[in-house]
């Protein structure tokens, strides 16, 4: 069992930075990929980043790509997504994922592939 909770959301500047973090309860933490994921106004949940549970393999989704960096560190059991850049497009409420689903490369961005999320963060972001 994995319990998650997401902080770091906040009200930007386009332009501006931010970092979210997912705190993971649970020893076995470093045996889960971790995903960002979020959801914007009036539209369905999307994948965001995902990272496997070594760091070693990461994906980003085309729109955060060069602008997002996701990163872990399995001996706080933290999963991180720093944003650079932000746009008002970036405005959503973000979720964190943990899944065993292997090999991560097929399954990323498939929502029902990740077994435990957290209950978000709002991230918004002004023009």
């Amino acid at each position: 069992q994995v319990q998650l909770v997401e902080s770091g959301g906040g009200l930007v500047q386009a332009g501006g930075s931010l970092r979210l973090s997912c705190a993971a309860s649970g020893r076995t933490f470093s045996s889960y990929a971790m995903g960002w994921f979020r959801q914007a106004p009036g539209k369905e949940r999307e994948f965001v980043s995902a990272i496997r549970w070594g760091g070693g393999i990461i994906y980003y989704a085309d729109s955060v790509k060069g602008r997002f960096t996701i990163s872990r560190d399995n001996a706080k059991n933290t999963v991180y997504l720093q944003m650079n850049s932000l746009k008002p497009e970036d405005t959503a409420v973000y979720y964190c994922a943990a899944t065993h689903k292997a090999p991560l490369s097929s399954y990323r961005d498939q929502q029902g592939a990740y077994n435990y999320w957290g209950q978000g963060t709002q991230v918004t972001v002004s023009s």
